[in-house]
């Protein structure tokens, strides 16, 4: 079989989304003739655990690690909490933030371009060169955020002659938080230029949106297909909560906080007993401390129940008891391409969908093609109020359900037979 260096920083024992996508195709990839090697960082630190997915992974793949220095290990010597906080991406609105908190974050934005993992790039050059060489690689595929790993991409690019493919979970000027990093004029050129080398040097592009995919094609001519994120496994029948359980599940920062939604619950709570006695708000996974407040503000915190990361085999059993799955998007025109990778699995759980965005979201765009649920503008409260309303008294009468369409091209061994397809066209 063919073999392929698959460079990553996220993998387990680390948690979150950013692991699920690599450690999933390359399972699948030794079905479709490729024999993949992953490649990560050694002495992590990783701002959330889950020691479950190492059982995830392939028993036949193999795996170097390399170390890294991480900055955060020093910070968090300093700043305690408020340097784990950010390592998470969970940064809180300017007012908010405390002296030692903004200083990181302009340290972070400024000093560690592209990212505070940039100091894996030169080592990890050095050793994959070696290796390429001796075990007769031909391509190399590199995957961020972190950003700093497609650096290692373009070094091994210019030092052998290996085909590189830049995979792409989120963009890279573009992507939201880049405005809270407080990055000097010379600090967004330099993330430019180093975008700019990214995309014109790299063989081959992948991207996780059609939205990115666009965004991309105007900064470059190099060849660019859209891979989604998706669902493992099938639907697993589970008895649903006896409440009218609405779960998010992921990380649900200050910015995604849907007021509109905290809004409706609390007229609903007020005019409707029967809903106000079987409403239960289930969040799992980091939450903003705006949006525990916001709850707060709208009298629902007796309702909420805060469960907190929880291992991912966990994660898929709430899903398929709750009654109603949220999923919540920043109002931004720059956030209308992200797709969350908990979208496919929700989808997979065949329970409704509340998608709440902006306009023109890719993500509820989906959601609508597939008869998921309901797409709607996260301010629109009327309307969120009357699928809410709709659902539970489907819910009363024990016939809320979901039948999704046409989403087994959202499997993951149906994505990854496109992803080896694509690693193995030769463009003309």
């Amino acid at each position: 079989m063919q073999k392929v260096l698959v460079i990553t920083y996220y993998w387990p024992p680390a948690g979150g989304p950013g692991v699920q996508r690599w450690l999933k195709f390359t399972t699948y990839m030794h079905e479709f003739g490729l024999d993949p090697i992953v490649v990560v960082p050694k002495n992590t630190n990783y701002p959330i655990i889950d020691e479950v997915l190492t059982k995830e992974v392939h028993q036949e793949l193999k795996i170097i690690e390399l170390p890294i220095f991480e900055p955060y290990k020093i910070a968090s010597l300093f700043a305690g909490k408020k340097s784990k906080r950010i390592s998470k991406g969970v940064i809180q609105k300017r007012m908010k933030q405390s002296l030692s908190e903004r200083v990181l974050l302009w340290i972070r934005g400024n000093f560690f371009i592209p990212d505070a993992r940039k100091f894996w790039v030169k080592p990890t050059v050095r050793f994959l060169e070696k290796y390429v060489a001796e075990h007769s690689i031909k391509k190399v595929i590199t995957t961020g955020p972190p950003h700093s790993v497609h650096l290692i991409g373009l070094g091994l690019q210019k030092q052998t002659k290996v085909q590189w493919i830049a995979d792409f979970r989120d963009p890279w000027t573009t992507i939201g938080y880049h405005n809270k990093l407080k990055l000097s004029a010379s600090s967004k050129k330099k993330h430019q230029q180093l975008e700019k080398q990214v995309l014109q040097a790299a063989d081959k592009l992948i991207v996780t949106s059609i939205t990115t995919r666009k965004e991309f094609e105007q900064k470059t001519q190099k060849p660019i297909r859209c891979i989604t994120n998706g669902f493992d496994g099938g639907f697993v029948a589970k008895k649903l909560d006896s409440n009218f359980t609405i779960s998010h599940i992921g990380t649900l920062l200050t910015d995604r906080n849907p007021n509109g939604l905290w809004q409706a619950l609390q007229e609903l709570v007020k005019e409707n007993t029967a809903f106000a006695e079987n409403l239960k708000i289930q969040l799992i996974g980091v939450v903003g401390e705006e949006v525990l407040a916001s709850l707060r503000e709208y009298n629902l915190e007796k309702y909420v129940d805060y469960l907190g990361y929880q291992p991912h085999e966990k994660i898929l059993g709430y899903q398929f008891k709750s009654q109603v799955l949220l999923l919540a998007e920043i109002d931004s025109e720059k956030t209308k391409g992200i797709i969350p990778g908990k979208l496919f699995e929700y989808m997979m759980a065949k329970r409704p969908i509340l998608a709440l965005g902006p306009e023109n979201w890719e993500a509820g765009t989906i959601v609508k093609a597939t008869k998921s649920g309901s797409y709607l503008h996260t301010k629109d409260k009327s309307s969120i109020k009357a699928v809410v309303l709709s659902w539970f008294n489907q819910y009363q009468k024990g016939t809320l359900t979901s039948e999704p369409q046409g989403i087994n091209k959202y499997h993951r061994r149906e994505l990854t037979g496109n992803l080896v397809d694509y690693i193995l066209w030769e463009s003309s």
